[in-house]
């Protein structure tokens, strides 16, 4: 029986300030950490432990740590990747607004680990009263010793900042992200190098997402063996799915990873609102390829949504109903991809907007079903073919869209040329 490690503060009054956070036997894992464990133990524990990162590739933590060169003459870095651009993605500012103390503690051992001696935590530019808390919880963490210099009378010293960003989408990923933090234009840097060895300011850099390091605490007090029960052998622990659309609870639900999508849906969310069916879900926020209503007795991991042909990206679980045209779900998800390209890439610039008129077109009941294949047509030549992921991201839920609900599409561009 799995045991909610993320969750179990949400709701309990003051959760966000280190008094009641420490009650809840808050920040035992760094005293831990720094008087028990060495680095390379903690390393060794997270990489048993299989921790995936949380913020959409899935990348184990531990490998990602192991990469960091040691006997380098440069400081090393650690980014937090708090941007949550991906449309329907929640869980990370619940977890900020809730408990930014847990987050805080991952930071720290993350950084002890590693060899860091100075975190970032780069935030969406909309989060205003979540970056304002994070200060909050930063200013209390120095307070009481468990930031700044010799840290519990360890010899260990960090110093945490909080960085918000401009609400660009693209700065969601990885090294845009570091380019926007040195104060450029957030466009995507190509790879290699790797930001392990060429990061933030040319120096060793670790990126991870929030709700990653949130889970470094309860391995350190647990041990890997204890959380790899809690998810699955590959893949760890407990997962932070948010869940929005036609449902009558939509809200962040904690569940072992593994579980099953239509579970998710119909016990803990409560299951379609008064008088809806299902038609279709995006089972890991926009980007991820969606999957119709037949297609959701799935575990949510990321290898058996990989075999789906979808992914499980942020854990953004949408639900949408037969009275929801996919049509103008098509036309929200090139607007937005449309919107937020950088405009670097070829593909990405030229291609989205291209599409985007397309589509508009269909709305508005101009054009035929070879408009559709020209979407696909686009879409294809975008696939793979930029330095960032935000291509892909683009590209997989319209291919899926247009393979999956072709015929739909064509009757409501029928549908509308006969109403225009």
């Amino acid at each position: 029986m799995s045991e909610k490690q993320l969750s179990k503060l949400f709701g309990l009054e003051n959760s966000h300030q280190i008094d009641v956070y420490i009650e809840q036997d808050g920040y035992r894992a760094v005293k831990k950490a720094l008087s028990e464990l060495t680095p390379e133990t903690i390393l060794d524990l997270v990489k048993a432990a299989n921790l995936r990162g949380r913020g959409g590739a899935g990348f184990p933590a531990g490998i990602k740590w192991g990469f960091v060169p040691k006997g380098v003459d440069k400081p090393k870095y650690l980014c937090v990747n708090a941007d949550e651009g991906e449309p329907g993605t929640i869980k990370d500012r619940y977890l900020m607004t809730n408990v930014p103390h847990l987050l805080l503690e991952g930071i720290i051992i993350t950084c002890y680990c590693v060899g860091i001696h100075v975190a970032y935590i780069y935030i969406r530019g909309e989060y205003e009263m979540v970056a304002q808390r994070l200060e909050q919880a930063i200013a209390e963490a120095h307070a009481q010793g468990y930031l700044g210099n010799n840290i519990l009378e360890s010899g260990f010293d960090l110093e945490v900042y909080v960085h918000r960003g401009a609400g660009a989408y693209i700065c969601g990923e990885e090294t845009a992200l570091l380019e926007s933090l040195e104060g450029k234009r957030g466009n995507p840097r190509l790879k290699p190098p790797f930001p392990a060895s060429i990061g933030l300011f040319q120096c060793p850099t670790v990126i991870n997402n929030v709700e990653t390091l949130a889970n470094v605490p309860s391995i350190i007090l647990k041990g890997a063996g204890w959380f790899c029960q809690q998810g699955l052998p590959k893949d760890g622990g407990t997962r932070l799915f948010g869940v929005s659309g036609m449902v009558q609870k939509p809200g962040v639900y904690e569940l072992p990873t593994g579980s099953n999508l239509r579970d998710l849906i119909f016990q803990h969310a409560g299951g379609m609102k008064e008088g809806k069916r299902l038609k279709a879900v995006i089972p890991g926020g926009m980007s991820s390829p969606v999957l119709k209503a037949d297609e959701i007795d799935i575990p949510l991991d990321g290898d058996s949504l990989m075999e789906a042909k979808s992914m499980l990206g942020s854990g953004a679980v949408i639900v949408i109903d037969e009275e929801t045209s996919m049509l103008d779900v098509l036309k929200i998800i090139t607007d937005f991809y449309s919107h937020e390209s950088c405009g670097q890439c070829t593909p990405c610039r030229v291609g989205n907007p291209w599409i985007r008129k397309i589509v508009h077109r269909l709305c508005q009941g101009i054009g035929g079903p070879d408009d559709i294949d020209n979407v696909r047509r686009l879409a294809d030549n975008i696939m793979g073919k930029t330095l960032c992921p935000l291509g892909d991201a683009a590209a997989m839920p319209i291919l899926s869209l247009t393979e999956k609900f072709r015929e739909e599409l064509i009757t409501s561009l029928n549908e509308r040329r006969q109403e225009s």
